[in-house]
């Protein structure tokens, strides 16, 4: 398993997992609402089923999503999630935390190849984030959950992210931590390449084809550029 360097001429990132330590967030956000019920866990500690809940939640999550998104739904569904995050407040006062040493990867990698974000995330919520941490100058593009008529693990964003890059999507390297991320690259005719600092694990990631799989996203620099 592994790589063809040379056929690589731009690469696309996923965010949650990949670009943005999403699952640790939403562990440590778990973990506070079921402090009150700490009690009922070993040692008083939620955050190991937290852990539990969140990892096996993301592929569920998924799906629901593909399916809305194949009827058509997906862009209400972004919306009423974009205005019950405005009422709340979660735009002005979300929290971001980046994965480590991505920030120097991407600093590496965008002056070798064009690079993109393909993500399932709204378009406020992805923007809110790259904004963060000034990464908006990496990418050559980004496409969300809105940008084309269907997500991943749909090829449709990848291929709207190849022709806004000049490459064919046979060119690209999907870079992502679900077997979403990886299907969507190999139905785009991608190569692809799993992360393990995110949700996904390593031997569903494998089952789903990954033809190359890092323990983290910032690792990539060092295999494509070494």
């Amino acid at each position: 398993m592994g790589i063809d360097r040379q056929r690589v001429c731009g690469i696309c990132f996923d965010v949650d997992g990949t670009l943005s330590d999403t699952d640790d967030l939403w562990v440590a956000r778990l973990s506070g609402w079921l402090k009150p019920v700490s009690w009922i866990f070993p040692q008083r500690n939620p955050s190991r089923f937290a852990r539990w809940a969140i990892m096996a939640a993301e592929s569920p999550g998924n799906l629901v999503y593909s399916l809305f998104d194949r009827f058509g739904l997906d862009d209400e569904i972004g919306r009423l999630f974009h205005w019950l995050n405005r009422q709340r407040g979660v735009l002005r006062s979300q929290r971001f935390l980046l994965i480590p040493g991505v920030q120097e990867a991407l600093h590496r990698l965008h002056k070798h190849f064009p690079l993109a974000v393909v993500s399932a995330r709204d378009h406020a919520g992805t923007l809110a984030f790259l904004q963060h941490f000034e990464l908006e100058p990496f990418f050559r593009c980004v496409a969300t959950s809105q940008t084309c008529e269907f997500t991943k693990p749909f090829p449709h964003p990848i291929r709207w992210a190849a022709a806004q890059m000049g490459v064919k999507p046979e060119e690209l390297l999907m870079v992502g931590d679900t077997v979403v991320d990886i299907r969507a690259g190999k139905a785009a005719g991608a190569q692809t390449v799993g992360v393990l600092c995110g949700f996904g694990q390593e031997e569903e990631l494998r089952r789903a084809g990954a033809d190359l799989i890092l323990p983290h996203t910032a690792q990539l620099a060092d295999v494509l550029l070494d």
